[in-house]
């Protein structure tokens, strides 16, 4: 026998055994601990979840608000559709992806199946238009359009469309009464995406998947109010996903309704005649490019002068809001964001920036004041000047002679405000400018509130531009080295001669910057809001309103109204003897200046009109037609791109505008049964608890009907009936609420 040990270990085995142990005990205490994790630490939280596993949510959506014009008129409602949808969840659990099923739906809607297939795609930076960026857990409407025998078939037939519903919902419609488009100022809806859902969630205000969200225009500035809130209905289930209870439920709420400051009538009006505008400069001749003027865009803006409610606001070209309605179509698409069609999406009216022209000159006229110029004095009005080695010409040629600053304002003498302006130039120090410049022609307009945007409740104005000093040294930063690069080549024609000048000293304010801006040429840009607001202080004594649109929100119940009233954000830098010589100047503008041909026969002793006309030269193209407009009462401020004169351009447009407004007949005399706006409110009427008008006069009870919002139970009901003080006195024209 052998004298081999019993166990037969050797130290090695002994070392492997130990470690063995160590690691299965680690593995224990692994698991250990992350059972006591799961089952004490966050069991609570694990339990809340596994119940929900066994609970399905079924969401109804919100009755969106309406939004109304200043007389209660739907511009934004919801109508009743049969939309057939589509579950691209359950589409997606099919071998095909649903491909079978998409085919057959098309052949029902008598629609091309590769476009029903392109509506349930989702978007992506690779996917074109049309395709769902909403919730891919949402279902996704393939049409809002389908007849009754449509929705039949495809229920009848749930074996042949799994994955496919059609039912009755509320959708988003855009009325257009009297004719009012609106586009570009009620905006438009899409789905919600889950970015946004997420972002929801941390602001307490969650998003259902079923959530359509405004995307542009007051749809998007008051979509929390409008959309109000969703109901969820939530229903316990068994594991076959067979309904056993009702675990809790939520109602949803619709959204308030919101008033506007919008006329209905009004807006028809200044859209058709915006149109006609452009339609009939493009059959006028160009004389200077030989052509006719092409006319591409234009916008037109009312304003109250008193508060800075809109009125108006056109832009052209338009678009019909309806196509983005159940999902837009490729077809629409392209044509709303193609070059071909200009961009109809944009509000010309806060985004369409240009050189403001001689409508810039009353600020002008204003800062020379300022700066201490005499208003009483008298100002060469030469045909041109040379400046700097420049020749600076009047439109047209024309000279007047030696002339009053008013005189200068109504026949549009560019002369005389080069003359100022250079003046001041030298003043500050030229080229060479002193450590503290007076700069006044530039710090009148900022304090007009130019180059700012003026906070109108709308989404994506734009600030225009004055290019003043500090505004040349940031321009100057941001080319010097492509000017500088230019500044070697051997080129010697026109652009590179000012590169190589730019490169050397592009931050100096020099002589021809000064002259062209006092004229709105140059670097100058403006947006027809922006001057709708200069002028509406103009014509209001120097008050700088805030310019708004909506003017009440109310709830769906009509118990509660929020009215947003009119803002005053500065004053004009006038004395009120300065403005009261600029009225009158531009009342003079009508009556024998550059307007006058346009306005023969005008009852001006009874509708005191003011005006300003405005011809831009834009380098490269036509010029852009400028006519900025105000009475007593309102502002109308119309611009054409490539358009041609001020007066010549737009001045028919809003002559007739402002008939319509005042019931101005052919012959000169007024009709006010036929005006589309009463006249200003001088007395307050006071209001019953049922909303009825008893301390005015018949006549006022006519003209002041009261703004009135649909009835949750049908009908409408007044809104001085709906708010808490009853008894409250309202001003009820088209001013206040």
């Amino acid at each position: 026998m052998s004298n081999i040990p019993e166990t037969g270990r050797t130290p090695r085995v002994t070392i492997r055994l130990i470690i063995l142990q160590m690691i299965v005990l680690s593995l224990l205490f692994t698991l250990g601990g992350r059972l006591w994790y799961l089952q004490i630490r966050n069991g609570d939280e694990y339990t809340e979840q596994a119940a929900s596993n066994n609970v399905q949510e079924v969401v109804q959506p919100a009755v969106r608000g309406s939004i109304l014009d200043d007389k209660g008129v739907a511009l934004a409602d919801n109508e009743t559709r049969l939309v057939v949808s589509a579950s691209r969840t359950d589409l997606l659990k099919m071998k095909d992806d649903g491909k079978a099923v998409l085919t057959r739906l098309a052949a029902v809607l008598g629609m091309k199946p590769e476009d029903v297939r392109n509506k349930v795609r989702l978007c992506d930076s690779q996917t074109p238009k049309p395709c769902w960026n909403g919730s891919p857990y949402q279902p996704i409407p393939i049409t809002d359009e389908a007849t009754t025998q449509q929705a039949l078939q495809i229920m009848e037939r749930r074996e042949d469309f799994p994955g496919i519903t059609a039912e009755p919902t509320a959708v988003r419609r855009y009325p257009s009464p009297s004719g009012a488009n609106a586009a570009q100022v009620l905006g438009y809806l899409s789905p919600v995406t889950d970015d946004e859902i997420t972002a929801s969630e941390k602001t307490g205000q969650t998003l259902q998947r079923s959530d359509q969200i405004g995307r542009s225009g007051l749809e998007k500035t008051y979509d929390s109010a409008l959309r109000g809130k969703a109901g969820v209905t939530r229903y316990q289930v068994d594991n076959l996903g067979r309904v056993i209870g009702k675990a809790g439920e939520t109602k949803a709420q619709a959204g308030s309704n919101l008033v506007t400051s919008i006329d209905s009538k009004v807006q028809a009006v200044a859209e058709k005649e915006l149109k006609q505008a452009i339609k009939d400069a493009r059959k006028t001749w160009d004389k200077v490019t030989n052509s006719y003027y092409k006319a591409d865009s234009g916008a037109v803006v009312v304003m109250d002068v008193h508060t800075g409610q809109v009125i108006a606001m056109a832009s052209a070209p338009t678009y019909d809001n309806n196509a983005w309605v159940g999902g837009i179509s490729a077809k629409d698409y392209a044509r709303l964001t193609s070059k071909k069609s200009n961009y109809p999406l944009l509000n010309r009216a806060i985004q369409g920036q240009s050189a403001p022209g001689s409508t810039f000159k009353p600020i002008s006229t204003s800062a020379a004041v300022n700066a201490g110029y005499s208003i009483d004095g008298r100002y060469a009005c030469p045909s041109s000047m040379t400046i700097g080695g420049r020749v600076f010409k009047n439109f047209e040629g024309e000279s007047a002679g030696s002339i009053t600053l008013a005189h200068a304002l109504e026949i549009s003498c560019d002369t005389v405000f080069y003359g100022l302006s250079y003046d001041q130039w030298l003043k500050d120090g030229g080229t060479k400018p002193k450590k503290k410049t007076a700069d006044w022609f530039y710090k009148t307009a900022k304090q007009f509130g130019l180059g700012s945007v003026t906070g109108l409740d709308l989404p994506g104005e734009v600030t225009g531009r004055i290019p003043d000093r500090q505004w040349k040294r940031a321009y100057y930063e941001a080319n010097k080295i492509y000017w500088c690069k230019v500044a070697k080549s051997n080129k010697h024609d026109y652009a590179s001669e000012i590169a190589r000048e730019n490169c050397t000293d592009g931050y100096v304010m020099r002589a021809g910057d000064s002259v062209n801006y006092a004229i709105g040429q140059g670097d100058t840009l403006v947006t027809p809001i922006q001057m709708a607001r200069v002028y509406s202080a103009i014509a209001n004594g120097g008050t700088l309103y805030q310019p708004t649109i909506g003017k009440a929100i109310v709830s769906a119940d009509g118990k509660t109204v929020t009215r947003i009233k009119p803002k005053v954000t500065g004053k004009a830098p006038d004395t009120q003897k300065t403005l009261k010589y600029i009225n009158q100047a531009l009342a003079g503008v009508v009556t024998s200046g550059t307007a006058a041909w346009r306005f023969g026969g005008w009852p001006q002793d009874k509708i005191t009109l003011h005006a300003k006309t405005g011809t831009a030269e834009v380098a490269g193209k036509q010029t852009t037609s400028w006519f900025t407009t105000y009475t007593k009462d309102y502002a109308v401020i119309m611009t054409i791109s490539q358009g041609g004169t001020g007066s010549g351009g737009s001045g028919p447009a809003v002559r007739k505008i402002y008939e319509a407004m005042y019931g101005v007949q052919e012959d000169g005399s007024i009709d006010n049964k036929k005006a589309l706006l009463p006249k200003p409110v001088t007395k307050l009427p006071k209001i019953n608890g049922d909303g009825t008008v008893t301390s005015a006069s018949t006549a006022q009870k006519a003209s002041y009907d009261l703004p009135s919002v649909p009835s949750q139970g049908g009908g409408t009901v007044a809104l001085a009936a709906l708010t808490p003080e009853r008894s409250e006195k309202y001003l009820l024209g088209r001013r206040y609420w």
